[in-house]
């Protein structure tokens, strides 16, 4: 994979996306207690049973107790009462937990209200509702006590890099290993521009780099604090940890005006903010690779009688070979074969791989045309979904020479190796296709993986489908 170069002052700060072993995360190098909270396994638990001895306590109509019991569930979901947390407060809580159960009672009951159900329905909702939140109350706060009590007594911590050796980086290192209940374990500092000689740092200073830290230490949290690294650096240095599935906290600038909220995490007073995990890190994504697999093999199966008249339709006009192989590059700056209809035959491989636009090109004939402007000579490319070479949605692949010169001149081109590459994506629905910006594009392209999820992927779906209906060009 091409990286972006490094100056001096960068070297302590990594900037590029090392690529990781195909199939296996750097996050699963980390042991699974670490990398599954035992706390948010058992609210989940708590809260599963307690919507059980409700139901059957008040025993509604089975229907109704399914329902109430499902969105309680993912109410709770929705208010985030399942995120992983540093501090493991009951009555920190509570304020979500009442809103989740408000927001529970009413949509069930509104529901309920619509299909015609009679008073006593909707008070069985209500019993359900209070009586599920009453029986969850001691146990929950139970489950917070304990882990509290197993993180001071067993060292039941993440380990933690902490960016920046500043004052505000030695109190938090300090805060950590004052108070275990909080789960982090600092294991040393990195910082492109350390303190002079004499400053007392409670965990040492590591001389690698931040990759190599995180994998050498199996880190699974960073924590960002004022540093003397610029910040692109920081950015940079966020991306690095993510592609290892580490988790990013943030000291904010003015954190003394940071309210609480289910973003901001508590360490003595100081807000840390958890920046989103990584889109490939995220259970959801799973969700993502499941559909990319089940539309791939149904659109190929739907649409095979199209790819056959248009593979006829391509050797009548120019012969053999059908489809147009193409190396570039995805996930992690691997590089793979993407399919193609052809719509014209290259002078030679070089030319394949080298020129950037044949808009126009002579050789493209009237078959070649209608497959560009229809966007039907993409269709193959079903089949790299299929493998697992791409997804629906994602940033375009790019030949690996394109790459190489893209991420010298462009901010963060390299930064959209995190994700699979995509057969459409955020760019591409607005309007960046064929000889345009690159710039723009990588920039849609990484607001795309920062903004990641299910509902962008299925909008820019849609605004696909509008824009191949409209015959936009390559």
């Amino acid at each position: 994979m091409v990286v972006r170069p490094l100056s001096t002052a960068e070297t302590a700060v990594p900037v590029a996306v090392p690529p990781r072993p195909a199939g296996r995360p750097a996050a699963a190098e980390r042991p699974l207690d670490e990398r599954v909270s035992g706390v948010t396994v058992l609210l989940a638990a708590v809260d599963l049973a307690a919507v059980a001895v409700a139901v059957l306590l008040v025993s509604p109509q089975w229907i109704w107790g399914l329902v109430t019991g499902a969105v309680l569930i993912a109410s709770r979901v929705a208010a985030r009462l399942y995120r992983r947390r540093l501090w493991l407060s009951y009555y920190h809580d509570l304020p979500r937990s009442i809103a989740a159960a408000a927001a529970a009672f009413g949509l069930v009951a509104a529901v309920a209200l619509l299909a015609g159900q009679h008073d006593a329905t909707i008070r069985s909702i209500g019993e359900v509702v209070v009586l599920f939140f009453l029986i969850a109350a001691v146990p929950r706060g139970t489950v917070f006590q304990v882990g509290r009590w197993a993180r001071r007594r067993f060292g039941r911590g993440e380990r933690t890099i902490v960016l920046g050796t500043g004052a505000m980086g030695v109190a938090l290192a300090g805060s950590m290993l004052d108070l275990p209940e909080f789960g982090l374990r600092p294991v040393g500092f990195i910082d492109p521009s350390p303190p002079a000689g004499g400053t007392e740092l409670p965990v040492p200073l590591l001389g690698a780099t931040l990759h190599d830290a995180i994998a050498a230490h199996r880190a699974g949290v960073v924590v960002i604090a004022f540093t003397n690294a610029t910040d692109a650096q920081i950015v940079d240095a966020t991306i690095t940890a993510h592609s290892q599935g580490a988790t990013i906290l943030m000291v904010p600038r003015m954190w003394e005006l940071y309210p609480d909220s289910a973003d901001i995490e508590r360490l003595r007073g100081y807000p840390l903010v958890r920046v989103a995990t990584a889109p490939t890190e995220r259970p959801s994504w799973w969700v993502k690779r499941a559909l990319d697999s089940l539309i791939a093999a149904v659109a190929l199966v739907a649409l095979s009688p199209v790819l056959i008249a248009a593979a006829a339709a391509v050797v009548i006009e120019s012969g053999r070979p059908i489809l147009f192989r193409q190396e570039r590059v995805g996930l992690d700056g691997r590089t793979f074969p993407l399919l193609k209809l052809r719509s014209m035959r290259p002078a030679d491989e070089t030319e394949s791989q080298t020129r950037w636009n044949i808009a126009g090109d002579p050789r493209i004939g009237p078959v070649g045309r209608v497959l560009r402007r229809t966007s039907l000579d993409e269709l193959p490319q079903l089949w790299n979904i299929l493998r697992g070479d791409m997804s629906l949605v994602g940033p375009r692949p790019e030949r690996p020479g394109f790459v190489a010169e893209f991420s010298q001149v462009h901010d963060r081109y390299w930064a959209r190796h995190r994700v699979p590459a995509g057969l459409t994506g955020l760019a591409q629905v607005n309007g960046l296709r064929g000889d345009t910006s690159i710039a723009d594009r990588s920039r849609y392209d990484n607001y795309y993986i920062a903004n990641w999820s299910l509902w962008l992927d299925l909008k820019i779906l849609l605004l696909t489908i509008r824009e191949v209906f409209r015959g936009g060009q390559h």
